[in-house]
């Protein structure tokens, strides 16, 4: 038996890390001892990997497959997204080809960024250049909440304030239930500890742009090198410099997301859904509850919710997104509703009156001819 015969027949097990076009780029779990195991007694194994000694890396073959999709998971509709645990079949190591055979079940998965099995999110912010937008950062948190994963904020650019600048920014996340980190890229400030925080996880980094998450992906991962953009004088924002979705393996064991970047997530929670993405709110309902169980916490009476906290106002303007979005959920789900969704050229959505189905629609000529010739036919018997 060759070692070709032997690669062809073998399945692999990997990650995929990055999907452009209709290919897969999968990492593979063969490790030096497996591969071993698995050509322990074949002959020509050096000559079909293109090596004829193990090289220092962790694996003697190449770790990554650039792999298509087999038509059978077309056929059944199953995508294939970053993140995915795959089955790879016939591998071609001398051309560095696979086919994904096989998807593994996914344990979660996000929409927006589109990635799969992730364990935590790591949010960037700059506490300078731009200036830290309390509204943005809480649309961010809450984005981040939905996804019920664990949630690390990151505050990025730390050397360009002070330190008491640092303290009250630290207390007022504090009473928003975050503890945040303060690092700086350029400064090389805390690098080290958030590497440690990131060890055997499949992190999402996420973000508005212009806040150095591509620079603090590049100090996280030396040699990924990916380009990084400039402030937008004028917007006091960065320039998109992100174009996909992909995963990058950490110096110390873990893979790291990097996704593009928003200024604006989406809230596409429902308004019961809304406060459960809030700490200071389960806070205060894991010690009271409110009057009402359906309680929207607004003017409600007996609600354990409002109060004087920073965040409530947020609360309240999501909420008003929230509803309005789910009536107009409801209202293209129902046919027969008397009112319709208009945007405007402000980007304002508003809603009119719709008018009742073809009754004010002019019938076509082929129609007024039927009725004119069945009119005839009336008249004559």
């Amino acid at each position: 038996m060759t070692a070709e015969s032997l690669a062809n027949t073998q399945q692999l097990f990997g990650t995929v890390l990055a999907v452009q076009a209709n290919y897969y780029r999968v990492q593979l779990d063969l490790g030096v001892e497996e591969w071993e195991r698995r050509t322990k007694g074949v002959e020509g194994t050096e000559e079909v990997m293109g090596v004829h000694s193990s090289p220092p890396s962790l694996s003697p073959h190449p770790p990554l497959l650039l792999c298509t999709r087999r038509t059978r998971l077309k056929k059944i509709g199953q995508q294939v997204m970053v993140g995915d645990r795959v089955v790879v079949e016939e591998p071609d190591w001398a051309g560095g080809r696979g086919a994904i055979a096989e998807v593994l079940p996914r344990k979660n998965q996000l929409d927006r960024p589109a990635i799969a099995n992730v364990d935590q999110i790591l949010l960037v912010f700059a506490v300078a250049d731009p200036p830290l937008e309390p509204y943005q950062l809480s649309r961010f948190l809450i984005k981040a909440e939905s996804t019920g994963l664990h949630v690390v904020l990151c505050l990025n650019k730390s050397d360009l304030i002070t330190l008491e600048q640092q303290a009250e920014i630290n207390q007022r996340l504090h009473a928003w239930g975050y503890q945040p980190r303060f690092i700086s890229v350029y400064e090389g400030i805390n690098i080290d500890n958030l590497v440690e925080s990131l060890r055997q996880q499949t992190t999402v980094l996420a973000g508005p742009s212009g806040v150095g998450k591509s620079s603090t992906i590049n100090a996280l991962i030396p040699n990924v090198n990916l380009r990084v953009g400039e402030i937008s004088g004028k917007l006091a924002r960065g320039r998109h410099t992100t174009r996909h979705v992909e995963l990058f393996e950490l110096p110390k064991g873990g893979l790291l997301a990097d996704t593009p970047g928003f200024n604006q997530p989406d809230l596409d929670c429902t308004p019961e859904e809304l406060a459960s993405y809030f700490p200071e709110i389960r806070e205060r309902l894991a010690v009271a509850s409110c009057r009402f169980s359906d309680c929207l916490h607004r003017n409600e009476p007996g609600c354990v919710v409002q109060g004087d906290w920073e965040r409530y106002q947020h609360y309240l303007e999501f909420l008003e997104e929230a509803i309005a979005r789910q009536t107009q959920l409801n209202q293209q789900a129902d046919p027969e509703s008397t009112v319709k969704a208009k945007t405007t050229k402000q980007g304002q959505t508003q809603y009119e009156p719709k008018l009742e189905t073809k009754k004010y629609r002019r019938a076509s000529r082929r129609t007024q001819l039927q009725e004119l010739e069945q009119l005839y036919e009336d008249s004559e018997e």
